[in-house]
């Protein structure tokens, strides 16, 4: 792309942000746990992988490179999917096998979570796979012994622990930017990304708040980490959230089918304008190398 025809945001600031993806169906996310049971998952109709060839055509459109946190239930049914994510040069991540929160798990089940999705994510896209985020950011003061498995399973980093207030997760008092939560020689935890406003951190990095806030909210929020804290920052969403026409969910509680469904319609629009604001990469090219 042209970098005559990017805003004055792109051209000026050196800044890199990490464009993320978690790559998931409409019918696994926390939410609808208890509506729509596991065991029916393969027989829901799945429509991850013309929402991630979408995904695709977009930041191949804005010349961008992203982060795919991949479930592994996800990559055995669509392998070559995988691999067009993979020959795109994107990088290939961890979202676990099968969307349970890390906080559900006790130590040998995430253990073995941890370690089936990144064998079956690098045998299928024949890449080392450095980087996990839990499901639902289930990382917090409970289970901060996750940290110390995903390191002993290969991974270098996480970006799992949201410093925010959520009825659903977050770590308010974690810090709000790259750290070492064991030390220099342990994992690098990458939380996304928030704006501190009036001793609060607000979330800033993508998710249903992207939909609902006006883009604009959105794009102060990042060019503020930018430029005021001087920081990359972390989006992230769903290959859901590009899809109006996903079947609805019956019987489910009003908070949740408004998060769920507010604004489909208007998300691919403000991710075009996303990618025109700020500069984009690949969360291991941002952070591993400065690390």
């Amino acid at each position: 792309m042209n970098t005559m025809t990017r805003t004055d945001d792109m051209q000026t600031s050196p800044i890199r942000n990490a464009m993320t993806i978690d790559v998931e169906d409409y019918f696994q996310v926390s939410a609808f746990d208890s509506h729509i049971p596991r065991e029916s998952w393969p027989s829901q109709p799945c429509r991850v992988e013309r929402n991630i060839d979408r995904i695709l055509a977009l930041l191949d459109e804005g010349g961008i490179k992203a982060t795919f946190f991949t479930l592994g239930w996800i990559a055995e049914r669509y392998p070559a999917m995988v691999r067009r994510i993979v020959d795109s040069d994107h990088e290939l991540a961890s979202h676990g096998y099968a969307h349970r929160r890390a906080s559900d798990q006790n130590e040998d089940e995430f253990m073995d979570d941890i370690g089936r999705s990144k064998a079956l994510l690098e045998d299928i896209g024949g890449r080392q796979v450095l980087g996990y985020r839990a499901p639902s950011f289930s990382i917090g003061t409970r289970n901060l012994w996750a940290l110390d498995a995903l390191r002993q399973a290969g991974y270098r980093y996480s970006s799992s622990i949201y410093p925010v207030r959520h009825d659903h997760y977050g770590m308010p008092d974690a810090p709000r930017f790259a750290f070492y939560p064991n030390g220099r020689d342990g994992l690098l935890e990458l939380p996304i990304t928030t704006v501190r406003v009036m001793q609060r951190n607000l979330p800033a990095g993508g998710g249903g708040y992207f939909r609902f806030f006006p883009y604009q909210v959105s794009r102060w929020f990042l060019r503020h980490v930018n430029r005021h804290d001087r920081q990359s920052g972390i989006f992230y969403f769903h290959p859901w959230e590009l899809d109006p026409g996903q079947p609805r969910q019956k019987n489910i509680g009003m908070k949740t089918r408004f998060r769920h469904y507010v604004n489909l319609d208007r998300m691919e629009g403000r991710l075009k304008a996303l990618t025109r604001d700020f500069r984009w990469d690949r969360m291991d090219r941002i952070f591993l190398e400065k690390a």
